[in-house]
Parts: C-alpha cells; sequence; structure tokens
C-alpha cells in the first residue's frame, strides 16, 4: 500500500461504547470532532480505522459489519495503518492529525460493540490521533499519511580517535544497539554518527545544529570525566533548559558499586524544547552499560516531550 488513501466513512456517536453511525461530514476543532463522544482536551480525540481490517474480519466471521460499527470516527482505505507510528501524521484536506496511541484494550462483554458484534476490531487494528490543524472531513477525501522519523544523532568526542590514532568503536556500537532496541517496534529511525575531537566550541556548534533540526535524542560518547580536555557536560547543560538528574545518578551508583571509577563521571542527562541529550563515558563497555539504562525510559520521555500521558 502507499501513503495515499481515501476516506471511505466519517462516523460519530453521542455515547462512549457504542456504535458510530455515518454523517455526510464532520467538523474538528482543537478538541476534536465536534458533536462526537470522545472529542475533548486528551489524546484520543479521533479513531481510525482501514476498511481492509474491516473487511478480513468480516470475511472471517461471515459477519455484516458497516463503517463504524467497531466505533472507530474515520474509516480509510488504500493506507496500512499496522505500519504506523506514534508521532505519525496524516493530512486529510486541511486537516492534520497526529496518532497518539495504537489500539486499545477491550471491555468486552461490557462494551455494547462487543454485545452486538461479538468481536472488536479496534484493540488490535485502530489508530487514536489527536487534532493537530483542524478543519473539515467527508466521504471521498484524501488520506496522505506522513511517517515521523525518530531521529538519533550520536557524536562521538576524541582527540585520538579524531585524529587518526585508533578506530572509533563506542559510536558505531551505540548505533547497533539503538537498532537493535527499535527493531522490533513500530518506529522510524534515522541516525547519524559524528566524529570529534574534544573541543567546547565545534561540539556547541555540532549540538545546536540537531537541536535547531529537531532531533529527538542526542548521544555525546566521551569527555564525561574530571580530566582537563573533558568538556562534554558543561558544553551540553550550557544549552539546555532543564537537566534529567535520576537517570545518571542510577547509573553511577548501579555501575559505581562494581567499579569505583565510574563514580567520577559527570555524566549528564538533560532536556531542550522536544530534544533529549546524553553525555556518556566514552568506552564500549560504558556506551553499553548506560544504554541499557537509558532505553528503560527514553521512549516514554519522547511521549511526555510531545505532551502525550500513555501510562
Amino acid at each position: 500500500m502507499s501513503n495515499k488513501g481515501t476516506v471511505v466513512s466519517v462516523n460519530v456517536s453521542k455515547q462512549k461504547g457504542t456504535i458510530k453511525l455515518p454523517v455526510t461530514q464532520i467538523s474538528l476543532d482543537q478538541s476534536g470532532i465536534i458533536d462526537d463522544a470522545h472529542a475533548g482536551p486528551w489524546h484520543r480525540q479521533v479513531s481510525l480505522l482501514a476498511q481492509e481490517d474491516i473487511d478480513i474480519f468480516a470475511k472471517e466471521t461471515k459477519k455484516d459489519i458497516r463503517p463504524g460499527e467497531f466505533a472507530e470516527n474515520i474509516t480509510v482505505s488504500g493506507i496500512d495503518l499496522g505500519r504506523t507510528a506514534i508521532l505519525d501524521r496524516f493530512r486529510i484536506g486541511q486537516v492534520d492529525l497526529e496518532v497518539t496511541q495504537m489500539g486499545k484494550k477491550c471491555h468486552g462483554d461490557k462494551c455494547a460493540i462487543y454485545q452486538e458484534v461479538g468481536a472488536c476490531v479496534m484493540p488490535k487494528k485502530g489508530l487514536f490521533c489527536r487534532v493537530v490543524q483542524p478543519g473539515h472531513i467527508k466521504p471521498g477525501d484524501s488520506v496522505e499519511y506522513f511517517p515521523k522519523k525518530l531521529s538519533f544523532t550520536i557524536i562521538t568526542l576524541s582527540d585520538r580517535a579524531f585524529a587518526g590514532q585508533y578506530t572509533d568503536r563506542s559510536g558505531p556500537r551505540a548505533k547497533l544497539i539503538l537498532q537493535e532496541h527499535f527493531a522490533d517496534k513500530r518506529w522510524h529511525c534515522r541516525f547519524n554518527n559524528i566524529l570529534l575531537d574534544d573541543n567546547m566550541d565545534i561540539l556547541s556548534e555540532e549540538l545546536t545544529k540537531a537541536i535547531d533540526d529537531q532531533v529527538d535524542v542526542i548521544f555525546t560518547l566521551g569527555s564525561t570525566g574530571i580530566g582537563p580536555r573533558d568538556i562534554a557536560p558543561q558544553t551540553v547543560t550550557s544549552l539546555c533548559e532543564r537537566n534529567i538528574p535520576g537517570i545518571m545518578e542510577n547509573i553511577r551508583v548501579k555501575f559505581g558499586n562494581e567499579i569505583p571509577s565510574a563514580l567520577l563521571s559527570r555524566s549528564v542527562a538533560a532536556i531542550t524544547g522536544k530534544t533529549q541529550i546524553y553525555t556518556l563515558p566514552g568506552s564500549v563497555r560504558a556506551v553499553e552499560e548506560y544504554l541499557s539504562e537509558i532505553l528503560k525510559t527514553l521512549e516514554h520521555a519522547v511521549f511526555m516531550m510531545h505532551g502525550l500521558d500513555v501510562h
């Protein structure tokens, strides 16, 4: 399937948990679909479901399923919703929708849809969005899909590697760990590796460029100790709005119990705009240890920074 499709039906209901009925047009504002039960100041304002998934369910269950019976607001065709990720966007006419949740918990016998249809596709196949740009949507409107790239910049700081005295192993290792972590997830990831010497001005320039480009996550590797050439922590904090102290405090204590010298790391975690920045020590082992802890909260941090409550 392509990145373009068509609106098959638009559907609304006055109460949550009930089948939605097709209408000729829906009007959307910043709260969602006007006169629909799911409108409000939250992240699940508008629901989408693919006609192709409805057709598969209908064939398997031998039921006649019409648009709206799974409580989706917008029934679309021609786009594989199964490859979308949170923060991807759909443009329908002048309306922009941002994906905020994939699927949902089914309430089974307590759900009017389940009682009437006997099962539900939405928990596995449905998408939920919030309104970014209001407007109107009607059947026949074109739908365009824009995947959001979750972007990573990995900056290795090493005078000797930059001078060609040895090969940077930490940068490639960090990239591989990230690739493996996201391999079975629905994020669309993009990676950029940079090698620099321990120069505060040049690092500041690269960080500023990445922040201006709205890179989601930046990792610096190396230059976090207490030596005269260790400049990463102070360079990062000078550019950031807020620190996230708990992450690095936990890492230092955890690994410092085994290797006391790990307590000398001045690594920091911080954010500016919607960019997360982490300074890691430069050894391959440290990169592996630090990322093993950082990746436990990284995606949740992305959600929080985009105003999504996905607990």
